[in-house]
């Protein structure tokens, strides 16, 4: 976990490619996996050192972003598979606390494996939606962290922005989800019309 002070600016990179991924997750799949390989990758380097200077800081996480970027690209098929069953896991998340209850793990195992192997049949769409969902929720957060929330900082600071999540919002804070949503429908849009059919991502 990245220390307090460092929390502006983790939170303008994850706006950044939050937007990114948001509105241009298709066109450009392998570079969003491998910003986003890279932003896990320097977390997680970071996490396992106690109490570094600036420039050990700084140097960890060069380092372990760019071997995180490099696994995120050339994983590219294991990424579409991994978005088809968070997205799968996402639903039956939804579905079940909709209903005031959590879905047994052997469904949640089940459903996910399927959605891994429905997505590498449908790359496009999957990517479109994983993509622009994940983008816009990153940037939600990001703009949240920005204008000083505690729960926002503390994620953004994390390295984990599903320490939140859309739907555990207030109820007099309906406008995150509301905003989360609208959000990811315009990238999807954005993405589906300006996207070539066919052709997922650039190498």
């Amino acid at each position: 976990m990245l220390p307090t002070a460092y929390a502006t600016p983790a939170a303008v990179v994850l706006a950044i490619g939050g937007l990114l991924a948001c509105f241009a997750g298709v066109r450009l799949f392998r570079l969003v996996l491998g910003l986003y390989g890279c932003l896990i990758g320097a977390f997680l380097t970071i996490g396992l050192m106690e109490s570094p200077s600036v420039w050990t800081l700084a140097m960890a996480a060069v380092a372990g972003g760019v071997l995180g970027a490099i696994l995120a690209m050339a994983a590219y098929f294991i990424g579409v598979g991994l978005v088809g069953a968070g997205l799968t896991a996402f639903v039956l998340i939804l579905g079940w606390r909709y209903f005031g209850g959590e879905p047994p793990t052997a469904v949640l195992v089940i459903g996910c494996v399927l959605g891994a192997l429905g997505a590498l049949s449908v790359v496009r769409y999957v990517v479109a939606f994983g993509t622009a969902l994940a983008g816009a929720w990153t940037f939600v957060v990001a703009a949240l962290a920005l204008t000083g929330d505690p729960q926002a900082v503390q994620a953004a600071t994390a390295g984990d922005i599903w320490t939140l999540l859309p739907f555990h919002a207030p109820a007099e804070r309906w406008w995150i989800t509301a905003g989360w949503a609208a959000l990811s429908f315009a990238g999807v849009v954005v993405q589906l019309s300006t996207s070539k059919k066919g052709k997922p991502a650039r190498k």
